[in-house]
């Protein structure tokens, strides 16, 4: 597996993005899943980085329950896989906690797991069928 992308929760998705572009990042894609009740900004970055930032579309979603938590900041790795079904069973045999059983739709029509933080030495995991 490689890193695909960083997943930051951001209060203001506009504001987030002006910093990033700031650096020279790049938005390559933008959009809502809504089942998630999240706003979604794709940034890419020099050497083919990649930062999704993510701004919650109301105080009970997901991303809106972490910022009240634990504020703005780092939300989860994000690993591509082209396997992700085989993934799943392999880490859950070697003892891993899975938030998604099977993989769901995620952003950009990438099919996406989660794995529980604990499995991720206290950071959220998210496998990503690429």
């Amino acid at each position: 597996m490689r890193l695909h992308h960083v997943g930051i929760a951001v209060e203001d998705l506009e504001a987030a993005k002006a910093r990033y572009l700031a650096l020279g990042f790049r938005v390559v894609a933008e959009g809502e899943v809504a089942h998630q009740g999240v706003r979604v900004a794709l940034l890419e970055g020099e050497g083919e980085a990649l930062l999704e930032l993510l701004a919650p579309l109301g105080p009970e979603t997901p991303v809106g329950r972490f910022l009240a938590k634990r504020g703005p900041g780092l939300h989860h790795l994000a690993f591509a896989t082209p396997r992700i079904e085989e993934d799943l069973a392999r880490l859950r045999a070697e003892g891993a906690r899975l938030i998604d059983e099977a993989p769901r739709p995620g952003f950009g029509g990438h099919r996406v797991a989660f794995l529980h933080p604990s499995f991720g030495l206290g950071v959220l995991w998210e496998l990503v069928e690429a």
